[in-house]
């Protein structure tokens, strides 16, 4: 048999870095824990493959097991989470920010960042004082639908030219026909994509008025924030665009 060359080694070392990455992405998707089955499910793999790569995320405690048969991330990706926090101002500009315009009577306040290509992770969340809240949350993986999916697809996906010079987007029960969302891209230096900045609640309180009064103050929010980081947004109050 003729021996495996370099680089086909190091296709098969990159392909299964590949698969060990899509197990923990599978386990950071929200759910307290999951079964071999449900792994298999979510990443498409075998479950021989799983139990494989299983064993060395867990010697690296990337991954951790509840009761034998469910598994869930370990405290290397809590260390990763906290190295992250450190490493990146992003939560220390953005969180007060968050504070302000639910002080000021907004709906729920949340900052976006991509997740893969088509997906978007909430990165931080401050709930609005109302009794009734849309369901995102901190940690969240959502589809690129929505006010702040559309801004992350529009500014973060290459090729994407939907919504690309727009400032401001509106969205009435597209991800979730009960809820409706605003949301301003943050911009660096260069115009580089930090994030998307939304609120978001129950799509009865998303009156004209109300949506007005948010998005000069979602907008003005988020002009703040691209200074913060380097960047500039337009100085008018863009129309809201229904994307």
């Amino acid at each position: 048999m003729t021996e495996p060359t370099n680089e086909l080694r190091q296709q098969s070392g990159v392909a299964a870095v590949d698969r060990a990455l899509a197990i923990v992405a599978a386990l950071a998707s929200g759910t307290p824990s999951m079964t071999l089955s449900e792994i298999s499910r979510a990443t498409g793999l075998y479950k021989s493959t799983i139990l494989r790569l299983l064993e060395s995320l867990e010697r690296a405690q990337y991954v951790g097991r509840v009761l034998d048969t469910r598994y869930t991330l370990g405290p290397m990706a809590w260390r990763l989470g906290m190295a992250y926090d450190r490493n990146n101002n992003i939560k220390a500009l953005v969180a007060p920010v968050l504070d302000e315009l639910v002080a000021a009577g907004t709906e729920s306040a949340s900052f976006h960042i991509p997740y893969g290509v088509d997906g978007r992770l909430c990165l931080l969340r401050r709930d609005s004082d109302h009794a009734t809240l849309d369901s995102v949350r901190a940690g969240q993986i959502l589809p690129l639908k929505g006010a702040a999916g559309n801004v992350v697809a529009a500014f973060a996906v290459p090729g994407t030219t939907r919504g690309r010079g727009t400032r401001l987007v509106a969205s009435y029960g597209e991800r979730d026909p009960a809820c409706a969302g605003i949301a301003c891209p943050v911009l660096g230096s260069d115009d580089r994509f930090i994030g998307a900045l939304s609120l978001s609640g129950p799509i009865d309180r998303f009156t004209p008025e109300a949506v007005d009064r948010m998005s000069r103050l979602l907008h003005t929010a988020a002009q703040r924030l691209s200074a913060r980081f380097g960047g500039q947004l337009s100085g008018e109050l863009p129309t809201p665009a229904q994307l």
